[in-house]
């Protein structure tokens, strides 16, 4: 673990032997002369460590000691000594600093020292981060970002939830738009009723009206008793519809015609029930062009649209990725009660870098595959799965002509790809950066499989 380090002694050769040694541990060093100087270097969030001499022309190593707290507490002090008593001891570690070493200094000690000073910091770092993190996720359902766009998004929640207005979530699969609804829920006016939700695209059409309206007792076959629907369950709190754009015509009508009266009937009832109920909604399409398609009422669309969310994909904030995964290793070791992982540096930095096509849903699978799969503590890029690891070898390069057409180039990419990952078409769609269903399409279009072939899963 590296640290950038302060060394304060009025002798220059004490200085220059003491920033020789440390640098060769890999440590950015820098020195001054007297506890002034340092002073003028001293900087919030500059130094990690300062190792001072106690006794110094002027102002001393314990007066420094308590200046460098005033300005930044995180920063920690090593104190050094030719006259090591007891008693300065004392005083140095109840002033607040970390440790003392005595002169001559050990060689071998001090960057002991040094390591378990910055193993320190990083810890404190981590759990200031998780305290961020689980304040962040208690505020807002379960969201975690500090991006501007999540930051945007943030606000757009304070702005909304106590309005009562109809939202409209959009963004790609996987982005968490059902922890915005759950956010815009919990706070809302609204928040000690109930939350409740429908998946629209996983519910076969011939049941989704019954889902939604309730029934009465023999409104159908096996109707055997009455029951509420969805939006009856929702009185007095939300009702969140996700992938509300697969939802059928009819029912569509039906939903338009509660949103506007706050009134239902159950299949096969005639009695109207009020219902006092919000609604948020969540697609990953594009319901302008559903609508321009003629597969979206127009006019339910305009309703479902007052306040539009739209949640950026994880590749459009990749500074993220690391608090995220962070997030997730942390669940996942308590749920498996495995030791808790942390991210190399190396692997953040790919991680950050990939074009999360499954986006947070992906990300959170990963982690736990990690959590599970990993014995060390600390995750390195070898133990990644093949498909996310980075391209280094020369086989992995190609190249391209001056000149060559942009749809050559693309097939050229596509079966090189291929054959590196010998056709398993997923993980080639994943290196692609595209889905498997338009990775299906390009095949087809470039003559690289028959046509009878089936497409893979969207």
């Amino acid at each position: 673990m590296k640290g950038r380090i302060l060394v304060v002694d009025d002798e220059a050769n004490i200085r220059s032997a003491l920033a020789k040694l440390l640098s060769k541990f890999g440590h950015s060093v820098e020195s001054a002369g007297t506890a002034q100087e340092a002073l003028q270097l001293l900087q919030p969030g500059r130094y990690r460590i300062v190792l001072t001499d106690l006794r110094m022309p002027g102002t001393d190593g314990l007066s420094l000691l308590r200046q460098i707290k005033a300005v930044d507490r995180s920063i920690e002090v090593i104190v050094m000594t030719a006259y090591g008593t007891v008693d300065t001891a004392v005083e140095a570690m109840r002033e607040g600093a970390y440790d003392y070493i005595e002169k001559p200094v050990n060689q071998e000690r001090l960057p002991i020292l040094i390591d378990h000073v910055l193993e320190k910091q990083a810890l404190a770092d981590d759990n200031s981060r998780l305290r961020e993190t689980v304040k962040i996720q208690d505020e807002f359902g379960g969201l975690i970002g500090r991006t501007e766009k999540m930051a945007g998004i943030y606000l757009f929640i304070e702005m909304v939830a106590p309005t009562g207005a109809t939202v409209l979530i959009q963004g790609e699969s996987g982005v968490g738009k059902e922890l915005i609804a759950r956010a815009i829920h919990q706070r809302s006016p609204r928040c000690q009723g109930p939350l409740i939700s429908l998946n629209c695209g996983a519910i076969p059409e011939s049941l989704l009206e019954s889902e939604l309206f309730g029934f009465e007792k023999g409104a159908f076959t096996g109707a055997d008793t009455a029951r509420q629907g969805k939006i009856e369950m929702s009185d007095k709190g939300t009702l969140f519809l996700d992938e509300v754009g697969e939802m059928n015509s009819k029912t569509q009508i039906e939903l338009l015609r509660v949103i506007e009266t706050k009134e239902l009937r159950r299949l096969g009832g005639s009695k109207l029930i009020s219902v006092d109920l919000r609604v948020v909604a969540a697609t990953n399409k594009k319901l302008s062009d559903e609508v321009a398609a003629g597969r979206f009422r127009e006019d339910l669309f305009y309703r479902l649209n007052v306040v539009p969310i739209f949640v950026p994909p994880l590749r459009e904030r990749r500074e993220d990725v690391p608090l995220l995964a962070e997030r997730f290793l942390q669940e996942f070791a308590a749920r498996y009660q495995k030791p808790r992982k942390r991210l190399s540096r190396e692997v953040a930095d790919l991680l950050m870098g990939l074009p999360w096509p499954g986006n947070v849903r992906e990300l959170r699978n990963l982690m736990e595959r990690l959590t599970v799969t990993v014995s060390d503590a600390i995750i390195s890029t070898e133990d990644l799965p093949e498909e996310y690891r980075p391209a280094t070898t020369s086989r992995h390069m190609m190249e391209i002509p001056i000149g060559q057409p942009l749809e050559e180039v693309e097939e050229m990419i596509i079966r090189k790809t291929l054959r590196e990952v010998t056709s398993h078409r997923e993980r080639a769609a994943r290196i692609l950066g595209i889905s498997p269903r338009a990775l299906h399409y390009k095949l087809r279009r470039y003559g690289i499989i028959e046509d009878d072939t089936p497409p893979p899963a969207a």
